[in-house]
């Protein structure tokens, strides 16, 4: 695969037009000759590497000062840059004022060009450190995003099953889209924004009380108390308001993706208009939560303007009599208004970055009591990695359930010796699949110990324990990909005869053969393009290829046909081969049973003690 810093996933443009058996169209020899070296020397581009722990990870409460603390640094620069340019910018009025009062009055043209000149170089400059700092802080929120996208992530994969059975899928795709793209906003446009508005602020202020202290205490006394008072019913009303929008928009996402999920029910049960019906109530809901922010937002804004406009009058007014009587010139008047013109200008920037910021505060809250959900199967700090596993498998008195106060399993007490295959049969409910959950580690019982070979599985660690398990659900789920990538997921690093072998071997070379392009043929998302039996058989090959001393089939054939669960039940004898097997499917476990042990490591099933 070709590849340049990580970025590029598909083999180079030459690699490609070589395959393709396209010609070189006027290429030089000797440019041929390098690009033919290329082709057979080009190195290998190994996927990068991401660190991952099941026990090593930021446990502090999220929030934007944690958060951001790590970039202290990098944020200081940042309002650096700002400073600088703020200052510049805003040099406008007070050489507006030189140039009346020493320019235009004495009629002294030498300063009137100076001053322009000044105009000029101080723009300029302004531009340049508008420029450094824009380049600046869009690189710093980009890796924001980024260190944010990548932590929400691995926090979902580090969650144990309950979590995912817990949460509608809609709700969680809220907090990886929704709630970090508000966070975006308001960290690389809303932050940024805020720094070069509050500095102007700061910066027009002190040019304010440098022209005429007086006149600055009547604005700012004008100005500060009205807003202090608007600010805090905004926040209050519009906090409130943006955790209800957030609330509304995980419910819509939630719908859509049940909806989505659901159409075949939905279309042949004729409850269409029901399923439209249903989400408009959620859409309603939606609505009504924006508009009860938009309501907040139109008083606060025209609010805050009228303020402005109000003391820009009561300046002219206080600033016109100081004038006729001596006490400021011209030139420190009309310095003083465009000021006060400048210094409006952020304050209504201000107000609507204030309401992006009470977004990305919802968004804050959300994310926090997200990240702060510890996963209920947790690896301990000093776990030990499993040895080359038997299969040796020991529930002593185990007890659990999904809530405490419904036990699935009651003291249970199993055995399973390595090379053995054990079927467990019972009825819908009565703990099948839970002992399977238990011996892949989905969940700790609530009392008792798992063992393999010995080893209690709270403190072994996860990765080596999940290397020497193979599981095969019930509805086996296929990636959107090729047959070869579906195959080889349980071990990437699989070669293709290794990927064609597990395939010969459950039994798919039939259906690898119709297909257009074999093993590499795509297939649609969750394997749709494939029958149950198909899609069954290919999650067989991927268990077959990770090479698990450990298989857990959790009822692989319940739900297909006699044909499909004879291929299936044929593939069987091949993926157990000499591995330690649960299968819940009580065919298949009575079939191995009833048979003669060829091996001389299966056993009859038996059944657990106790399985409720």
């Amino acid at each position: 695969m070709g590849g340049h810093h990580g970025f590029f996933t598909g083999p180079t443009s030459v690699q490609a037009n070589a395959q393709a058996g396209l010609p070189f169209a006027e290429v030089p020899e000797e440019l041929r000759s390098r690009i033919e070296e290329v082709l057979r020397h080009e190195p290998e581009h190994p996927e990068p590497v991401v660190a991952f722990s099941h026990h090593d990870w930021d446990r502090r409460p999220f929030g934007l000062r944690t958060f951001l603390a790590p970039h202290a640094g990098g944020l200081l620069m940042a309002l650096l840059l700002v400073v600088v340019e703020a200052g510049l910018l805003h040099l406008g009025p007070l050489l507006t004022q030189i140039g009346i009062d020493q320019g235009v009055m004495p009629r002294d043209r030498g300063v009137l060009v100076t001053v322009a000149l000044a105009y000029v170089g101080a723009v300029g400059l302004s531009t340049v450190a508008s420029w450094l700092r824009t380049r600046f802080t869009g690189r710093l929120g980009e890796r924001l995003v980024y260190e944010l996208r990548l932590r929400v992530f691995s926090h979902f994969q580090r969650q144990s099953l309950d979590f995912f059975t817990g949460e509608k899928s809609g709700v969680l795709m809220t907090r990886m889209t929704s709630d970090i793209e508000a966070l975006t906003t308001l960290m690389q446009e809303g932050l940024v924004n805020f720094a070069v508005q509050a500095m102007t602020l700061i910066v027009i202020t002190v040019y304010l009380v440098i022209l005429d202290p007086t006149l600055a205490v009547v604005c700012l006394l004008t100005v500060i108390p009205v807003n202090v008072v608007l600010t805090l019913w905004f926040r209050r009303v519009s906090l409130i308001g943006y955790l209800r929008v957030r609330d509304r928009i995980a419910d819509v996402l939630a719908n859509l993706s049940e909806s989505l999920a659901g159409i075949r029910v939905i279309a042949a049960f004729n409850r269409r208009d029901h399923d439209v019906a249903r989400h408009q109530r959620v859409i309603d809901d939606h609505l009504e939560a924006n508009l009860y922010t938009g309501r907040a937002q139109a008083l606060f804004g025209p609010g805050t303007e009228s303020i402005g406009i109000a003391t820009q009058a009561v300046v002219l007014l206080v600033g016109g009599r100081m004038a006729l009587r001596g006490e400021v010139t011209i030139g420190e008047l009309t310095a003083f208004l465009l000021f006060l013109t400048s210094f409006f200008a952020p304050v209504q920037t201000l107000v609507q970055l204030y309401n992006q910021y009470q977004q990305g505060s919802a968004a804050v809250v959300k994310l926090r009591d997200l990240l702060a959900t510890e996963p209920t199967v947790v690896e301990r700090a000093d776990a030990v990695d499993l040895p080359p596993t038997r299969g040796d498998i020991h529930l002593d008195s185990v007890t659990f359930g999904y809530d405490p106060d419904h036990l699935v399993l009651r003291e249970v007490d199993l055995h399973l010796s390595a090379g053995e295959v054990l079927a467990v049969v019972g009825p819908t409910g009565a703990g099948k699949s839970t002992i399977a959950k238990l011996i892949i580690r989905f969940h700790d019982p609530t009392f008792g110990h798992v063992t393999i070979d010995g080893h209690d599985l709270r403190e072994v660690s996860i990765d080596s324990l999940r290397r020497q398990l193979g599981v095969v659900p019930q509805e086996p789920f296929l990636f959107n990909g090729t047959i070869r990538d579906n195959v080889a997921f349980a071990r990437p690093t699989a070669t293709r005869e290794e990927v064609w072998e597990a395939c010969r071997a459950v039994g798919l070379q039939g259906l690898v053969d119709r297909m257009p392009d074999g093993i590499d043929t795509p297939i649609h998302e969750r394997g749709a393009s494939l029958s149950a039996g198909e899609r069954q058989l290919v999650a067989l090959a991927r268990a077959f290829l990770a090479r698990p001393r450990v298989l857990v089939l959790d009822e692989a054939t319940s739900n297909l046909d006699l044909l499909s669960e004879s291929v299936i039940e044929r593939a069987l004898d091949s993926v157990l081969e000499g591995r330690t097997g649960p299968p819940h499917r009580p065919q298949a476990g009575h079939r191995h049973a009833g048979r003669p042990d060829r091996r001389s490591r299966r056993r009859p099933d038996r059944r657990a003690r106790n399985p409720r």
